[in-house]
């Protein structure tokens, strides 16, 4: 047997317990160089993974690339290794008018059309952020300062629309606050494998308010909050090891294949 995992090519076990995702492989670098000790241990296709500390803490940073079934490889091959709490740091789309370009969103829970976890689960599963990792985000964002919200996201798997509708209007209605790719694939996995886990998202336009718009997601006011977002996600990795261990949740390892 290799003694690295088949998708990603990460060490098969030893990995720290906390452990921070993002889609693109340079966003991860650029979270990684933040780190003390910092090295690459393992990378393949779009699944680039270092390890370093902040502040004492020992991590994972990997890359996930875009897209729910694409990421979940990452997300599972990082729970069988040992990460037992995974935060993504993201960018989203905002839906509610509040959320403007370059601002936070905490993510509560998604609505899961992410093309992946509706092969793994009955559709009324939920897909749930952990609370204490909601609670240590929002209060790293209170610390930094920048604008955050905190609600539910949802997460899609179309980018470029087709001709099927949307669907924009009834989740606004609903109250959904933003929408983004992968979230609710991470949350399922983390429900079915015991793992904590969350999301931290950045802002980088608002289909609702501005329709017309077009996509540009390498505006400074979006970098700048990128930033912001990796400041929040590494505080709330401190808080959380500095809190009481928790009682890990019911569920049993479960294998996708």
């Amino acid at each position: 047997m290799s003694d690295f995992l088949p998708v990603t090519k990460i060490p098969r076990t030893g990995l720290p317990e906390y452990a921070l995702v993002c889609g693109d492989p340079r966003r991860a670098q650029r979270i990684a160089a933040l780190l003390d000790n910092h090295r690459e241990i393992g990378s393949n296709r779009e699944y680039v993974t270092y390890r370093g500390q902040w502040h004492g803490v020992d991590l994972t940073v990997s890359s996930h690339g875009v897209g729910g079934p694409g990421a979940i490889c990452m997300f599972e091959e990082l729970a069988q290794a040992g990460s037992k709490t995974i935060i993504r740091v993201g960018t989203c789309g905002g839906l509610a008018p509040e959320v403007e370009d370059g601002d936070l969103v905490i993510a509560t829970g998604t609505v899961r059309e992410d093309g992946v976890s509706d092969q793994l689960v009955p559709v009324s599963y939920p897909a749930l952020s952990t609370p204490e990792v909601v609670i240590a985000l929002q209060e790293s964002a209170q610390a930094v300062g920048h604008a955050w919200h905190r609600g539910i996201v949802w997460t899609k798997a179309m980018f470029f629309p087709g001709v099927v509708e949307s669907g924009y209007s009834i989740y606004v209605k609903a109250g959904i606050i933003a929408v983004e790719m992968e979230l609710s694939a991470l949350l399922v996995m983390a429900g079915l494998r015991g793992v904590r886990a969350g999301g931290i998202l950045v802002s980088d336009g608002n289909p609702v308010k501005e329709p017309d718009a077009e996509y540009n997601p390498h505006r400074d006011i979006v970098e700048e909050a990128v930033g912001k977002s990796i400041e929040v996600a590494l505080g709330a990795i401190e808080r959380l090891s500095r809190s009481a261990p928790v009682q890990p949740n019911l569920a049993r390892p479960f294998a996708f294949r």
